[in-house]
């Protein structure tokens, strides 16, 4: 974990007193060598929810990366795009070009907390986007997307540790096919909206891009990369759940609730350079782009 170094011998000695009380002794305790922020701890046995919720407990919110075994650098980097890789969600953002993001806006919160079902919740919102101009799309790209801090420097950085790295969105091809060139991913799957004389239909080409997609593609990949591969994936909502579960070190970035508890690991400072910090890669090692 990324640690605030205030109080932090009081706070780590509290932690280590409720974690043996809780029988999950703590083996060892130290700050990693390159990485002077992040506090790297070893059981020799524990249950990796109740652990994090008794250091949850004594840290309060940080970056955190939690595993049953030795934390080794990911083979695959498996992400969401929207409010994961970029900081907006695309369709809210596309939305507002037609007058009705406050509509469209208020689905999307909703089905990434889990409380609408995600390929519903997507029909519902492209329908609403029936007529809109597709030059839209190029402008809402060029004046409203932009990654989130860290983003470039982490696929880059993975790459250049021999990581494969794959975009797996329910948002669109029309924005992810740009975000995925621009942040240097290897492959990019997503949806395709629907257009025709230049205007959006309000219907999809082609089937949806959702949680099962991101799983499967999770599982492709996973499997063409052999025994032994571990495999990184990143998310913020609901649907990234699967996903995330399947992983060996699933990361939910400033996720909703529900992902959040899914996920073995977390970025909550909202840079993904801290992601780096967490597999002991050295700063001096980091690729800028």
């Amino acid at each position: 974990m990324i640690a605030d170094q205030n109080g932090l011998e009081t706070r780590l000695e509290a932690a280590m007193t409720a974690l043996d009380a809780a029988g999950m002794p703590v083996a060892m305790a130290g700050m990693l060598e390159f990485c002077g922020d992040v506090l790297q701890l070893s059981f020799p046995q524990a249950e990796l929810a109740p652990a994090r919720a008794l250091l949850d407990e004594h840290f309060g919110a940080c970056d955190m990366l939690a595993a049953n075994h030795r934390i080794e650098l990911p083979h695959l980097l498996v992400s969401d795009m929207d409010s994961t890789m970029i900081g907006q969600e695309c369709i809210d953002e596309l939305a507002d070009y037609a007058g009705i993001k406050d509509r469209v806006s208020a689905i999307t919160e909703r089905a990434m907390r889990g409380e609408l079902d995600f390929g519903q919740a997507l029909t519902q919102r492209v329908g609403l986007l029936e007529g809109l101009d597709e030059d839209a799309i190029a402008r809402c790209l060029a004046e409203r997307i932009a990654p989130v801090d860290g983003a470039r420097t982490l696929v880059a950085t993975l790459r250049s540790r021999g990581c494969r790295a794959v975009l797996v969105t329910g948002g669109f091809h029309h924005f992810a096919d740009e975000v995925g060139a621009q942040l240097g991913f290897d492959r990019v799957v997503g949806n395709r909206l629907a257009v025709a004389d230049g205007r959006l239909t309000g219907a999809l080409a082609g089937p949806i891009s959702d949680a099962g997609t991101k799983r499967a593609t999770l599982e492709e990949e996973r499997g063409q990369l052999g025994a032994g591969a571990r495999v990184l994936a990143m998310g913020d909502g609901a649907n990234d759940i699967p996903m995330l579960q399947a992983a060996d070190y699933g990361i939910a970035y400033r996720a909703k609730p529900k992902a959040r508890d899914a996920a073995n690991g977390r970025i909550d400072s909202g840079d993904l350079s801290a992601v780096l910090k967490l597999f002991d890669i050295p700063e001096n090692e980091w690729v800028a782009r």
